[in-house]
C-alpha cells in the first residue's frame, strides 16, 4: 500500500532562500491579480530572450526527479505550470506492460509556489512518491490546466547491495543549452541506463549574459525528459547563489530562488545549510552533498563538518561518495582550498572515502595523492592502500588554463575540454570512466576492495589519447584541437 503524503516546504526556507521580495516584476503580477505571495525569480539585468521562450505554459514543464534519502521506498518530483493550475496534482502507479496501467494509479497532492519573472508568471509544484516498494518499476503523471503531462518512468533503488551505474558532470553554467547539452545527451547515450545523474554545482551561472529564467530553462531543456525518469543529484555551486547587499552595505550572497523550487531534496541535510547539503543511500552507497559556497562565505563550515563525521560515521554503506563544488585540490586556480581542505581532508581519510566529485576550474583532473602522481604510484606499488580520489571536470563551454601544479600534481588533466564521467558500482569494484563530450574514452581507473577493507588502485590497461593541453602563451594560444583555446588563466 502506497504511503503517499503531501510535500510541506518550511516557510522560513522559502523566505530565506528564495528571497521574497516587491521588486517591480512582483508587484506587476499582483497588480496582475495574482497571489499576494509571489517568488520572485527576476535576476540580474541582462537582455531576456525576445518572445519569452521560457514561459510557462498549460501543460507541465521542468520535471525534475530526484531520490529520497531512502530512494528503495521514495522519490520526488519537481515541476513547473502556468497559473492556471492552481492544484497540485500528481498520479503514481506500479508499471506493468499492459497500456491501462494507469487504471490503478494513485493521486497524490502537493504544494505549489507562485512565481514571477522575465518570462512571466508560473507555478512551481513539488509532490514527493513515499511508501513505495524496492526495485519496482513505476510511471507517473502530473497535471496541468490544459490535462495531464505524458507518463514518466522510474525505477526505486533495490533494497539492499545492488551492482548500479551513475553519471558525474561538472559545470554546465555558460552556453548550457548549445554546449553543455552535449555532454549531457551523449553522457545518457553512452551510459545507456544510469541509476543516477549527479552534478557537481553551476549548473547555471545566475549571472553574465542570460536572464536567471532563461538559464534554468537552457538547462532543463539540456536534460529533457531525462531529467524526469533518472533520479537527479545536484550540488550547488556559487553560481547557484545570487549578490546580496545587507542593510550594513556589505556585499554577502544567498542561495538563488530557482534552487528550492527546481529540486525536491532529502531533508536531512546539515544545519544552515538544509536546502543544499543532504545524503542519499543508494544499493550500497551512501552519497553525500556538500555546500561549498554556504561553508566558505555564509558561517557553516564547521556545522557541515560535524553533520558529515556523522553522518559518514553511522554509514554501513559499502562505498562512500562525496560531492560538492569548489575542489580540494584545484587544476586551475593557483592555490588550493585550504579552508575545506583543513576541515573536511581528514573527515574523508577517517571514514575511508572513496570518491570526491567537484566542479569550480573548469577543466579537468584526477588526483590521487597530494604528494603528487609518481609519489603516489610509488606508495601503490609499496603496497600502500589507495585514500580518496579526488576528481574536478566540467561539462560545458567555460574552460579555466590548467596551473603549473598540473604538471606534477594530478594523475591526469585536461584543458580545453568538455567532459562527462560513468561510474560503475559493484560489491567489490567501483570503475571511473571519463570521456570526452564526443563519446571518446580520456581517463579512467577501477577502485579494488581488498578483503582488508581498504582500497587498491587499478590504472586502465588501454592506451589513452595524449593529454589535452593548449599550447603557446595567453592570450595567444591553441587548444588541443587545432582551435584558439579559449581556457583563460586564473590568477
Amino acid at each position: 500500500m502506497l504511503n503517499l503524503r503531501p510535500l510541506l516546504l518550511a516557510g522560513a526556507l522559502m523566505a530565506g532562500a528564495a528571497g521574497f521580495s516587491a521588486s517591480p516584476a512582483a508587484l506587476s503580477a499582483r497588480a496582475a491579480g495574482l497571489p499576494a505571495v509571489v517568488v520572485d525569480l527576476t535576476g540580474e539585468a541582462a537582455p531576456a530572450a525576445t518572445g519569452r521562450p521560457y514561459a510557462a505554459r498549460n501543460l507541465p514543464d521542468r520535471i525534475v526527479l530526484t531520490p529520497g534519502a531512502d530512494p528503495s521506498r521514495e522519490m520526488a518530483v519537481a515541476w513547473r505550470t502556468d497559473m492556471a493550475q492552481g492544484v497540485t496534482e500528481a498520479e503514481l502507479a506500479v508499471l506493468v506492460p499492459a497500456p491501462n496501467f494507469g487504471s490503478r494509479a494513485t493521486r497524490i497532492t502537493g504544494l505549489s509556489t507562485a512565481t514571477t519573472s522575465e518570462n512571466g508568471p508560473a507555478r512551481y509544484h513539488q509532490a514527493r512518491f513515499t511508501g513505495l516498494t524496492p526495485d519496482t518499476a513505476y510511471a507517473y503523471r502530473l497535471k496541468g490546466a490544459a490535462g495531464w503531462s505524458e507518463w514518466h518512468q522510474f525505477r526505486t533503488a533495490a533494497a539492499s547491495e545492488s551492482p548500479f551505474r551513475f553519471l558525474y558532470l561538472g559545470d554546465t553554467q555558460n552556453s548550457i543549452l548549445t554546449i553543455g547539452s552535449l555532454a549531457i545527451r551523449r553522457a545518457l547515450l553512452h551510459a545507456g541506463n544510469p541509476a543516477l545523474m549527479l552534478h557537481a554545482g553551476d549548473l547555471v551561472a545566475s549571472r553574465d549574459d542570460m536572464v536567471h529564467d532563461d538559464e534554468w530553462g537552457e538547462w532543463m531543456a539540456a536534460g529533457g525528459w531525462a531529467l524526469a525518469s533518472i533520479p537527479q543529484i545536484p550540488a550547488a555551486g556559487n553560481h547557484e547563489y545570487v549578490d546580496l547587499v545587507l542593510p550594513d552595505g556589505k556585499e554577502s550572497r544567498r542561495l538563488g530562488p530557482h534552487w528550492p523550487l527546481s529540486f525536491t531534496l532529502p531533508a536531512n541535510g546539515a544545519a544552515g545549510a538544509e536546502a543544499t547539503s543532504y545524503f542519499v543511500d543508494y544499493q550500497g552507497v551512501r552519497f553525500i552533498v556538500l555546500d561549498g559556497t554556504s561553508a566558505l562565505d555564509l558561517g557553516t563550515l564547521d556545522a557541515q563538518t560535524r553533520w558529515l563525521d556523522a553522518r559518514l560515521g553511522e554509514s554501513p554503506a559499502r562505498w562512500k561518495i562525496v560531492i560538492f563544488h569548489q575542489p580540494i585540490y584545484t587544476c586551475a586556480r593557483p592555490n588550493d582550498t585550504p579552508v575545506l581542505k583543513k576541515a573536511w581532508v581528514p573527515v574523508f581519510d577517517k571514514h575511508k572515502v572513496d570518491l570526491v566529485l567537484q566542479g569550480h576550474d573548469h577543466c579537468y583532473s584526477r588526483l590521487t595523492s597530494a604528494q603528487g602522481r609518481e609519489a603516489g604510484r610509488a606508495a601503490r606499488a609499496n603496497g600502500a592502500a589507495q585514500g580518496p580520489v579526488y576528481l574536478v571536470s566540467v561539462g560545458g563551454a567555460k574552460m579555466y588554463g590548467l596551473n603549473n601544479r598540473s604538471m606534477i600534481q594530478p594523475d591526469r588533466v585536461a584543458e580545453d575540454t568538455s567532459l562527462f564521467q560513468v561510474v560503475d558500482v559493484s560489491a567489490d569494484r567501483l570503475s571511473l570512466r571519463a570521456h570526452l563530450n564526443t563519446g571518446v574514452l580520456y581517463d579512467g581507473f577501477d577502485l579494488v576492495r581488498q578483503p582488508d577493507g581498504n582500497n587498491r588502485l587499478e590504472e586502465l590497461a588501454d592506451s589513452l589519447p595524449t593529454v589535452r593541453r593548449c599550447t603557446g602563451t595567453h592570450p595567444q594560444r591553441t587548444g588541443p584541437d587545432g582551435l584558439p583555446c579559449v581556457a583563460a588563466p586564473r590568477k
